[in-house]
């Protein structure tokens, strides 16, 4: 019976769908696609809600530094209706805790001009923490990709 026992007990294990558990570095890799996501879908309401209410933006097309959620959400009030998207190109993460993750890479921002798409390569630099079991931006800083010289 023992042998038995065990032979039931493996195969429900086999069988049972395995629970997946997300880490830091998966957690805010999440928050930066769910951010994408929102910005190509031109939601700036979306895109604010990936900000903690105290986060800090450096954006691209800014002359100014950018805090809280009110300052965030006008620097993104222009995307709605623009067309514009985002793609996440190569992208590091480096997780400092099991609160905190500082993600560094390049996107490229589409928008449109005189009816034309034109890319606009930019490069960004993300601090994702967790507070109270939800991972928002807490710092982001965006700025043009210097391309290398033909």
């Amino acid at each position: 019976m023992t042998r038995f026992a065990r032979l039931v007990l493996g195969a429900l294990m086999l069988m049972s769908p395995a629970v997946a558990v997300a880490g830091p570095a998966e957690e805010a890799n999440a928050v930066i696609d769910r951010w994408s996501a929102a910005y190509t879908s031109n939601d700036p309401e979306a895109v604010v809600k990936n900000y903690w209410p105290d986060a800090i933006l450096l954006g691209t097309v800014s002359p100014v530094i950018s805090v809280g959620t009110g300052a965030i959400s006008t620097y993104f009030s222009r995307l709605k209706g623009t067309g514009n998207k985002n793609a996440i190109g190569e992208r590091h993460t480096i997780v400092l805790s099991e609160n905190a993750v500082v993600l560094t890479g390049f996107y490229e921002f589409t928008g449109m001009s005189e009816g034309k798409p034109v890319s606009r390569p930019s490069r960004f630099t993300m601090l994702i923490t967790k507070r109270g079991g939800e991972w928002h931006i807490a710092h982001h800083h965006s700025s043009p990709h210097v391309q290398p010289k033909k």
